[in-house]
């Protein structure tokens, strides 16, 4: 009867402590998801505005080329600039993780800054010719190709805007993946 007596106590705790042991461990679960939510959070509202600043001066400038208050000849710097930081950001988007809800998200970011580097080959293209225009046909084509750059990289700044808008919205999810695999993203070049 005496070692029913210490049996029953042990018993009790041992089933105690699995059961702490449960709650710890979905716990930490929660608040590593929690963490990676916000990681991503921050790291994509961190970088949709380094992307802001660096397209609103290329738009800014890109602007005064297409209503002739700045020479065509004269924005090739500030072109290879924001052709350079684009390429970079995308880079950088690639390489962030999160939970599986971010990734659509991120792959958006990176579709977004790939259509703003193709925005900024369409103005270099149409500063180039209006650099050197001769006819009239060329100067029309030239300024389109602006034009329609300049508008491509406005939308796709509103876009990336929308993007790290959903980012600041994303709740941590159900546990799908552990929050410590590796996300291996496919590049789509390949």
């Amino acid at each position: 009867m005496p070692e029913v007596a210490i049996l029953l106590p042990l018993a009790a705790f041992i089933a105690l402590a699995a059961a702490i042991v449960v709650v710890l461990r979905r716990a930490g679960r929660i608040v590593a998801r929690t963490r990676e939510v916000e990681g991503f959070r921050s790291a994509v509202k961190e970088l949709a505005a380094r992307i802001d600043t660096s397209l609103e001066g290329a738009t800014t400038r890109i602007d005064a080329v297409r209503r002739q208050t700045v020479g065509a000849d004269t924005i090739g710097p500030t072109i290879e600039a924001a052709t350079d930081a684009v390429s970079r950001y995308a880079e950088e988007a690639r390489s962030l993780g999160g939970p599986p809800a971010a990734i659509a998200i991120r792959d958006d970011l990176v579709e977004e800054l790939e259509r703003a580097e193709r925005a900024l080959a369409m103005v270099e293209h149409g500063a180039a010719i209006l650099a050197q225009v001769r006819r009239r046909g060329r100067e029309l084509e030239a300024q389109t190709a602006i034009k329609r750059g300049y508008l491509n990289l406005l939308h796709a700044r509103e876009a990336i805007a929308r993007h790290a808008q959903l980012a600041q919205e994303l709740e941590p999810g159900p546990d799908e993946i552990p929050p410590n695999q590796a996300i291996t993203v496919r590049d789509p070049r390949s």
